[in-house]
C-alpha cells in the first residue's frame, strides 16, 4: 500500500504545495520523499530552519512565479522580436530577482546563511534599465531614440495639419457640406458633401453614407497630407522593429544568466514554501540520529485540530527495545498513535520540521504500513486476505533500518487463527531488528509482548468516568480492552454481560448495573402489496351466467362476458349491458346453481332477431346479418 497516502502526508503535500508560486516548487513537493543521506538530510533542515527565521524577522519573501519567462528566452535565442509585452515581463523577472536580492541582503545581519544565495542572482540592471527606459504599457515609448520621438511628432503635426485643412475647406465650402465636422474613414481625414456638390469639391471619394446622400471625400490637398504621412508611419515602424530588435538581442545575450536567476529562483521558492509550512503547523526542527532512537515531546498530528489535539510524548529505541505493542479501547487513539509517530519521522526525513515540542528522529531505510481495512473488491481480496498480501509486501521489504507500523495486527478472521498470525508477524519483525509499532485488542499477544525480547507493551489511557480516551500513551502497561465496562456503563442488562463473560472467559462476573434491560422501541410495519390475480384465476372467478352484486351500488347483474386481460367483465343489469373493473364485482350466487348444464344464455343476452338469424345461418347461407347494440 502507499505509504504516503496511509499516514496522510500527501495531505500534507497539498497543504505544502499552496504555499508555492513557481511550477518548478509545486513539481519537487509533489515528488517528495525520504532523504537517504545524511549530509542531504541535515542541509534541507538547516534550509527550513533558515527560511523560517528570514519569514520570522523580514516577512514573506518576494516569490513569483517566472516560469513563463523560459519561453520568451527561447523566442530570443531563435532571433525572432520579442513583442513589447514579452519584454515587459521580462523585466518584471529582473525586478523580482532585485527585490529578492535586497530581501536576501536585509537576511545578513542575523548571519542567516540562506541569505547569502543573494550571490547566486543577477539582477541585469542594465537590460532592465533598457526595457523600463523604451518599453511602458506594453508599447514602445516615444522617447525609446531621439529619432521616434522626432518621427512621431512630426506624424502628430501632419495629423494636425491634416485636420486643420479639413476644417478650412469645411467653413470656405457650407453650402456644398451635409455637415460642419470632418470624418476619418479608412484612415483618411474626409468631408462629408452632398451628393449633388460633389463637383464642386475636387478629390477621392472614399466612402459615402448609409442612404447616399452624403459622400466623403478626401480633398485634393489632403491626399497628398496623407501619402506624407504614410510614409513617416514607415518610417516609425522601422524604427520601433529596430528597437525591439535590440532589446531582443540584449535579452538572447544574457539568457544563460536569466536560466540562472530562474533556476534560483525556483529554488528559493521551494526553500521558503517549507519555511512557510514550518510556521503554519507551528513547527521545530527535529534533531537526527543513526541510533535508531525516536523520542518525540508533545507531538501533534498536524491535520488535527490543536484544541482538540493532544499531544502525545513517546520514545522508541532506548534500552534494546525496537518494538512497541499498544493495547487499548477502541476510539483510544490508537491509529491516531501511531501515524503521528510515522508522520514526524516521515516529515523529517523529508527536510521538514515536525509539530513537536521537541524531537530527536533517527533515519530509516524505508517506511512501511498497513492501516485501514485495505479490502479490494477489484482483486476480490477481502479484509483479511488484503492485511496478509500488504503483511508479506511488508516483511519482504523490512531491514533493520525500517520503521513499521501495523493498526489492529491479527483482526478480520478467527480470533485464535488470528492471534497466532499475529504473534508470527510480530516475531518476523522482531527477528528483523526494525522499529516497529503495532496495535491490538488480543490479549495473548500482550503477553508475548511481556515475555519477548526488544518488545515492550504500551497503552493508550481511557476515562472510565467519561468514557472518552485521553490519548495518553503509557509505555511499559499493556492495556485493556474495557468492552465490558462500556458496555455495562452504556446500558446493556446484566444478563446479556454474565453470558458475554462466560463465553469469552468460561467464568462469571458480576458486574454493578443490575438494573439494565433491553428497550424495545416501536417500528414500522411492513405492508404487503395486494396480490394481482392472473386472468386464468379472474376467468375462473367470474363465469358468463354468474348472479353478481355491483359496486357501491350493490345492483344485482349477470355476467354477459368473461373477464379480458385489463380485468374488465361485462354485466347485464335491467334494460343495458355494462362495462366494469372485476374489483367492483363480488360473486352472488354462481351460474351453474341457477341455470341448467348446457343452458343457452343466448336466450338471456341476446334479441330475437338476433337469435333467428343465427339459427338460420347455422343451417344455410343467407343474408341476414347479427347485430349488436352496446346497450342491449
Amino acid at each position: 500500500m502507499n505509504t504516503q497516502t496511509q499516514i496522510e502526508f500527501d495531505k500534507i503535500k497539498n497543504m505544502w504545495a499552496e504555499l508555492t508560486s513557481t511550477d518548478y516548487a509545486k513539481e519537487k513537493i509533489r515528488e517528495a520523499d525520504i532523504i537517504l543521506n545524511e549530509r542531504e538530510l541535515r542541509k534541507e533542515l538547516q534550509d527550513t530552519t533558515d527560511s523560517r527565521k528570514l519569514i520570522e524577522k523580514l516577512g514573506n519573501p518576494p516569490v513569483q512565479n517566472v516560469t513563463e519567462i523560459r519561453e520568451i528566452l527561447t523566442i530570443a535565442d531563435t532571433g525572432s522580436s520579442l513583442t513589447p509585452y514579452q519584454l515587459e515581463r521580462v523585466e518584471k523577472v529582473l525586478v523580482a530577482v532585485e527585490r529578492m536580492m535586497d530581501y536576501l541582503s536585509r537576511g545578513k545581519q542575523y548571519e542567516n546563511s540562506l541569505a547569502y544565495y543573494d550571490e547566486n542572482l543577477n539582477p541585469l540592471y542594465e537590460l532592465k534599465d533598457e526595457i523600463c527606459r523604451q518599453i511602458r504599457n506594453e508599447e514602445v515609448d516615444d522617447r525609446a531614440t531621439k529619432e521616434l520621438y522626432e518621427i512621431r511628432n512630426r506624424i502628430t503635426t501632419m495629423e494636425e495639419s491634416m485636420k486643420q485643412k479639413a476644417e478650412q475647406i469645411i467653413r470656405k465650402n457650407k453650402t456644398y457640406m451635409a455637415d460642419s465636422y470632418y470624418t476619418m474613414r479608412n484612415g483618411r481625414v474626409c468631408v462629408p458633401v452632398k451628393k449633388e456638390c460633389k463637383a464642386k469639391i475636387p478629390g477621392s471619394v472614399i466612402d459615402k453614407s448609409a442612404t447616399g446622400n452624403t459622400l466623403f471625400v478626401e480633398p485634393v490637398g489632403l491626399s497628398k497630407c496623407y501619402e506624407e504621412l504614410e510614409l513617416l508611419r514607415i518610417d516609425e515602424e522601422n524604427e520601433v522593429y529596430k528597437i525591439l530588435y535590440i532589446l531582443t538581442a540584449m535579452v538572447s545575450d544574457v539568457a544563460p544568466i536569466m536560466e540562472e536567476n530562474i533556476k534560483m529562483m525556483e529554488k528559493l521558492d521551494y526553500v521558503f514554501s517549507k519555511g512557510k509550512l514550518s510556521i503554519d503547523l507551528d513547527c521545530i526542527k527535529p534533531a537526527i540520529n543513526l541510533e535508531r532512537r525516536i523520542k518525540l515531546t508533545k507531538a501533534r498530528h498536524p491535520l488535527m485540530d490543536k484544541e482538540v489535539n493532544v499531544p502525545l510524548d513517546f520514545s522508541l529505541g532506548d534500552e534494546g527495545v525496537n518494538g512497541i505493542v499498544i493495547t487499548g479501547p477502541n476510539t483510544g487513539g490508537k491509529t491516531v498513535a501511531i501515524k503521528t509517530v510515522m508522520l514526524s519521522c516521515y516529515m523529517a526525513q523529508c527536510g521538514l520540521h515536525v509539530p513537536c515540542r521537541e524531537a530527536d528522529i533517527c533515519m530509516n531505510s524505508n517506511y512501511l504500513s498497513d492501516i485501514g481495512d485495505g479490502q479490494n473488491l477489484s482483486e476480490n481480496l477481502s479484509t483479511f486476505s488484503a492485511h496478509i498480501k500488504n503483511v508479506l509486501d511488508i516483511l519482504g521489504n523490512v531491514n533493520q533500518e525500517s520503521l513499521v507500523i501495523m493498526d489492529e495486527l491479527g483482526s478480520g478472521t478467527d480470533p485464535a487463527e488470528g492471534m497466532g498470525i499475529a504473534v508470527a508477524i510480530l516475531e518476523e519483525l522482531r527477528k528483523s531488528g526494525a522499529n516497529f509499532l503495532v496495535t491490538t485488542h488480543y490479549p495473548e499477544i500482550k503477553e508475548y509482548a511481556s515475555r519477548a525480547e526488544h518488545i515492550v507493551n504500551a497503552r493508550m489511557a481511557f476515562d472510565k468516568e467519561t468514557l472518552r480516551p485521553t490519548y495518553e500513551m503509557i509505555i511499559g502497561e499493556a492495556g485493556e480492552s474495557c468492552a465490558f465496562y462500556i458496555a455495562e456503563r452504556l446500558g446493556m442488562p446484566e444478563e446479556m454481560l454474565k453470558v458475554a463473560a462466560k463465553a469469552a472467559y468460561g467464568k462469571d462476573y458480576e458486574f454493578s448495573c443490575k438494573k439494565n434491560a433491553i428497550r424495545k422501541r416501536g417500528t414500522g410495519k411492513i405492508v404487503k402489496a395486494k396480490r394481482i390475480h392472473s386472468t386464468a384465476e379472474l376467468e375462473q372467478k367470474f363465469s358468463i351466467g354468474d348472479s353478481v352484486m355491483i359496486y357501491p351500488d350493490k345492483k344485482i347483474g349477470i355476467v354477459c362476458e368473461p373477464i379480458n386481460k385489463k380485468g374488465i367483465l361485462r354485466v347485464q343489469l335491467p334494460n343495458k349491458k355494462i362495462y366494469i373493473n372485476h374489483k367492483r364485482v363480488k360473486l352472488h350466487v354462481k351460474a351453474e346453481e341457477l341455470y341448467p348444464e348446457d343452458y343457452d344464455f343466448s336466450i338471456i343476452f341476446d334479441t330475437v332477431a338476433n337469435r333467428k338469424a343465427r339459427h338460420e345461418m347455422s343451417r344455410k347461407l343467407t343474408d341476414k346479418v347479427i347485430v349488436y347494440d352496446e346497450n342491449s
